[in-house]
């Protein structure tokens, strides 16, 4: 009974903060109407699991009226970002520790916000998305900011959700909060939320039909279309009947996890089905490139060799090294887009095919940009 009677006190003090929010926050405020919001001992502070949130009683107990406001804002930011499903293949606790450095950023910059002792502060990196954070901390940091308790959970099999789906309710939470916030004119929509939304549809465009209609443009089916990829006054003329060289180069640092790399050659095997009159390389690549690999319709794919940092350099210098008769010529490059680039554009067409929560499109410097759909 003394029990039920504690977790009946923590509910009203759970609520109450959720209705100070309404004063300090709509936008939060109208977030936290979608979240699920659970007693538990399984966990010592709070968490989410991407659709649920998770409070610690004891956790809760210690903290002041600003930090409990901190931490709902804090858990339901992660939520509302698909900063779970959004982190794929990549390490965990790293990925934890990027997703609190941008959401610790947008929750501080609220009046009256706090959030408990040892939390993360990262100021260089919190205008970032959390895909960029990641890969500067994986890349440049020596040190990574310590993270006390991870609050991103892996969902169990019964609370796993697909990826669009999730999207598709947290959007419309966002919708909502941002309208409110407009309309009633009281508070705004934090500073620092654009970048990170940006992210959270990742299926922008069936990649696999663009790149059916990169390999066989004309020239008059450039009109409207962006020309960045178009090297040096090559057109891929008049595909269609012709021989085609493709050099596809799959990503294989250790960013990319294995399945994606399934996704990658999966795709480039339906190209070759469809395409017949292509001739395809493969190339390998992480920080060194391996490769070429002729590529047939009947043929085996190599065992991918990769697992280290990140180089489009070297695939563009083989590439360009390669004297071949064959023309027109064009380049794949499937990644999640962090990594170094060459200084100058290859004087050859580059199709970029980037995975699920990937660098910013806008980030590419040059040839033609896609997302990859995920699969669900």
């Amino acid at each position: 009974m003394a029990q039920k009677k504690q977790s009946d006190a923590l509910q009203r003090q759970i609520t109450a903060s959720i209705l100070k929010l309404r004063i300090r926050s709509p936008f939060f405020a109208t977030l936290a109407l979608f979240a699920h919001l659970f007693i538990t001992e399984s966990i010592p502070t709070a968490a989410t699991n991407g659709r649920d949130i998770f409070f610690n009683e004891q956790f809760w107990s210690h903290l002041t009226e600003p930090e409990r406001l901190g931490v709902v804002a804090h858990e339901i930011m992660h939520a509302a970002l698909l900063h779970v499903p959004r982190r794929g293949s990549r390490e965990p606790q790293l990925w934890n520790i990027a997703a609190d450095i941008v959401v610790n950023g947008i929750v501080l910059a609220q009046e009256g916000f706090a959030l408990p002792a040892g939390h993360i502060r990262e100021k260089s990196l919190e205008h970032l998305s959390v895909e960029e954070v990641y890969h500067k901390l994986q890349s440049h940091f020596k040190r990574h900011p310590h993270l006390g308790m991870p609050d991103l959970l892996d969902p169990t099999d019964q609370e796993k959700r697909p990826y669009a789906e999730l999207e598709q309710y947290w959007r419309q939470a966002l919708q909502q909060a941002q309208t409110l916030t407009e309309v009633i004119g009281q508070g705004k929509v934090p500073a620092g939320l654009q970048r990170e939304i940006s992210h959270l549809n990742p299926a922008q465009l069936d990649w696999r039909s663009y790149l059916w209609r990169f390999l066989g443009q004309t020239p008059t089916d450039f009109q409207g279309f962006d020309r960045r990829f178009v090297g040096q006054g090559l057109y891929l003329e008049a595909l269609e009947g012709e021989t085609v060289r493709v050099y596809v180069a799959v990503d294989t640092s250790g960013s990319i996890g294995s399945a994606e790399i399934a996704q990658f050659l999966g795709e480039v095997r339906g190209i070759l089905s469809t395409y017949p009159h292509l001739e395809a390389s493969l190339y390998y690549t992480d920080a060194a490139c391996y490769g070429p690999y002729p590529l047939t319709l009947q043929s085996a794919f190599p065992q991918p060799i990769g697992g280290g940092g990140t180089d489009f350099r070297p695939f563009f210098r083989a590439v360009m090294g390669e004297h071949d008769a064959v023309q027109p010529r064009v380049c794949v490059y499937c990644t999640d887009g962090y990594g170094t680039f060459p200084t100058e554009a290859p004087p050859l067409p580059v199709l970029w095919v980037l995975s699920p929560g990937s660098l910013d499109m806008r980030a590419i410097p040059f040839g033609e940009a896609v997302r990859l759909i995920p699969d669900m």
